[in-house]
């Protein structure tokens, strides 16, 4: 999925990601050295990397989002060198400590063949020894919790109206959201977007990171050091190359 005009509101309606949790959890696993940040997004995460001194390379699959990273690095004084990829096709990326893959950005993989060559292609592109970081949604969220919907927001700048139904795939979901976004005192201008994710239990997750060589450091829940539980709906992954 390569996000279009949702861009341009991405960073306000993520305000409630706990960014800094994410780089404490991968800093206590690795300290320092070179990060490849994948689908980063608006480049959040690979800045606060780079300003605790990490060496750090950024892609995404979208044009947008990465003129939106490239602003923020200029702006931060950050030289981050960026990259359009998909992070199943990642040639001529290599050398790195850790790979990160941050807020269910791997959930947009809409088939389990493209996961697991995502998992090679970061296990060719890892040093030996070299970390793999990521989080996906669980089952219960995707299956469960989404079909909550709909899901509102009313705010002054942005507000949306987000619908949700049942993929095609298992535990896949698709996202159906009519933005407002304030351009002058009393006018918003509307837009829609329409997002697909799918997730795989964890064992799944678990079974192809073995399958590429990777040794499973741990699995946790909701940005806690606690077991996956039925109730669980933000599985964390840390797996080491071997």
């Amino acid at each position: 999925m390569s996000y279009g005009k949702f861009a341009s509101i991405y960073d306000s309606l993520m305000q409630d990601i706990p960014y800094e949790q994410y780089v404490e959890w991968i800093a206590s696993w690795q300290t320092s050295g070179k990060l490849l940040d994948l689908a980063c997004g608006t480049g959040t995460l690979a800045q606060l990397f780079a300003e605790l001194g990490y060496e750090v390379t950024a892609s995404d699959l979208s044009e947008e989002m990465l003129t939106m990273a490239n602003q923020r690095f200029q702006v931060a004084n950050l030289r981050i060198p960026t990259y359009q990829l998909s992070m199943d096709s990642l040639e001529g990326l290599h050398g790195f400590d850790a790979v990160t893959i941050a807020i269910d950005s791997l959930n947009y993989l809409k088939s389990g063949e493209q996961v697991q060559k995502t998992f090679n292609e970061v296990h060719k592109a890892l040093n030996d020894g070299g970390m793999l970081f990521f989080d996906v949604h669980s089952t219960h969220k995707v299956d469960e919790v989404y079909m909550g919907s709909p899901f509102v927001l009313d705010d002054e700048e942005v507000s949306f109206i987000w619908h949700t139904e049942p993929g095609k795939a298992n535990h896949s979901v698709v996202h159906d959201i009519t933005f407002f976004v304030r351009e002058q005192e009393d006018l918003y201008k509307r837009f829609e977007e329409t997002h697909e994710q799918r997730t795989f239990p964890v064992s799944t997750y678990s079974t192809w990171l073995k399958a590429a060589g990777f040794v499973i450091e741990s699995i946790t829940a909701d940005f806690s050091d606690a077991e996956p539980s039925s109730e669980s709906e933000r599985i964390f992954f840390c797996a080491r190359k071997v």
